[in-house]
């Protein structure tokens, strides 16, 4: 069987900056979804709810696009077809999004906007886990991590822009930030039109520049399954139910750590506008429109950015960082500096001392998004990188999901809507998955030799 062989530092660039485009709309997403629909009139308790959208439709269709993406060939091979009609399709609900108040006379914009963060989040998931088998089928063992690394720095990039580009306008270029009561402002409207733009172009670049291995490249690199007379097919669900309870151990454990990661950054995905408003700028919990608020919204994609800035910056120091002390405590140490940085903003009354917190936060966030998947990578069969990839995504979204049902009645009949509260859980999640990675079993890429 063929080794794979290295790529140059510009392709494995080309074959990840689609990333950047996804991230920027997701990153536009995960600093006003909260926003918007609180302007539409969403309560605090319900915010969690409405983001059920995104780890649903990533529970259901990551694992589907995997399996069949193992199994798709096309003229534009078998990855790029699905990250193509995914940002299409994102792009459109990014356009839509802010303009559901349009559609107020037939149905309330606030489940407009929820449909639109639907449709967003599905096409988002159907773009995302090519792009995480992408690497795998591209890249030898020794070069994953930077593969990881760099898709990781892309990400960072995509949302710096994605995360500040609502502060910009308004606070450089003169965009109006403030709107009636029940609209959402122009600012908010134009970051959504440039993010699809961004998403598109960013997504054609790496179908163009990036050419994916033939199937009988594939075979020759042991990345396709042996066909075997004696043993009856199975295909579609019952292939994915197959595949899920035969997950190597690795991936189990590794479970375990992404359910705490991803329990803590939803939370603070969904209940940092809301801390921040009433924590630091001292508002009530009822004030979604007021001159003040929208300052603090602005200022929270400035915060964002600023983690995924950092993340951008550290995650190339990741593979160094891995070579020098493991995976696993690599992993661990970036995941403690985040559940320091989300606990600390409990004692800061001072907006401009929430970067602090952020640049930590930025710390885990980079690790979150490589390390996992390169400790991963080297437990997987080559033939199924894709459906374990997808499948890997349910150790994501069912925190997402319990953290969705279950955070805003907590927030709300608990703490009495005060939302802080909510980045103190998150914070301690990460502790908790911190001490979890030290027990997962890291190994080198698994051999599938030919008998």
């Amino acid at each position: 069987m063929k080794k794979l062989p290295h790529l140059s530092v510009g392709q494995i660039w080309n074959l990840s900056i689609g990333f950047l485009g996804i991230q920027f709309g997701f990153a536009l997403q995960n600093a006003n979804a909260s926003r918007i629909l609180q302007n539409f009139g969403a309560d605090v308790e319900h915010l969690s709810w409405f983001w059920l959208a995104a780890p649903i439709t990533g529970m259901l269709i990551q694992p589907l696009v995997g399996h069949y993406s193992d199994r798709t060939w096309t003229r534009l091979g078998r990855r790029r077809p699905y990250f193509l009609f995914g940002a299409i399709f994102a792009a459109l609900a990014l356009i839509f999004m802010p303009n559901s108040g349009s559609l107020a006379a037939f149905i309330p914009p606030m489940f407009v906007g929820a449909g639109m963060l639907m449709i967003m989040d599905a096409s988002f998931n159907i773009s995302m886990e090519p792009f995480r088998a992408l690497v795998a089928d591209k890249l030898p063992d020794e070069q994953r991590t930077m593969g990881f690394s760099v898709q990781t720095t892309l990400i960072g990039i995509g949302a710096v822009l994605g995360s500040w580009i609502t502060y910009l306008l308004a606070e450089w270029l003169g965009v109006s930030k403030v709107a009636e009561e029940g609209a959402v402002p122009f600012n908010v409207i134009l970051s959504f039109y440039v993010g699809a733009a961004v998403l598109l172009a960013a997504i054609i670049w790496t179908v163009v520049t990036t050419k994916e291995y033939s199937p009988a490249q594939l075979k020759e690199y042991g990345l396709t399954e042996e066909e075997d007379g004696d043993k009856p097919k199975q295909n579609g669900l019952m292939e994915i139910f197959r595949d899920f309870a035969a997950m190597p151990k690795t991936m189990k454990q590794l479970g375990l750590v992404q359910f705490f990661s991803w329990l803590a950054l939803f939370g603070m995905w969904v209940f940092t506008t809301p801390a921040i408003a009433q924590h630091v700028y001292q508002l009530p919990a009822n004030d979604t429109s007021s001159a003040l608020y929208n300052d603090a919204a602005n200022w929270v994609g400035v915060l964002f950015g600023v983690y995924n800035g950092v993340a951008a910056v550290f995650a190339m120091a990741l593979p160094f960082i891995a070579g020098k002390i493991g995976r696993k405590n690599t992993h661990a140490f970036a995941l403690t500096t985040g559940a320091v940085g989300l606990l600390s903003i409990y004692f800061i009354s001072d907006p401009l001392w929430l970067i602090a917190p952020m640049l930590a936060i930025g710390v885990a966030w980079a690790s979150i998004l490589s390390m996992p998947y390169a400790i991963l990578a080297g437990s997987l069969p080559p033939a199924k990188y894709g459906i374990y990839m997808g499948l890997f995504n349910f150790f994501i979204t069912m925190p997402q999901i319990v953290n969705g049902v279950f955070g805003g009645p907590i927030v709300k009949r608990l703490f009495d809507s005060q939302a802080i509260f909510a980045l103190v859980i998150a914070g301690v999640s990460l502790l908790i998955a911190a001490l979890a990675v030290r027990f997962v079993d890291d190994q080198p890429t698994l051999k599938t030799e030919k008998p």
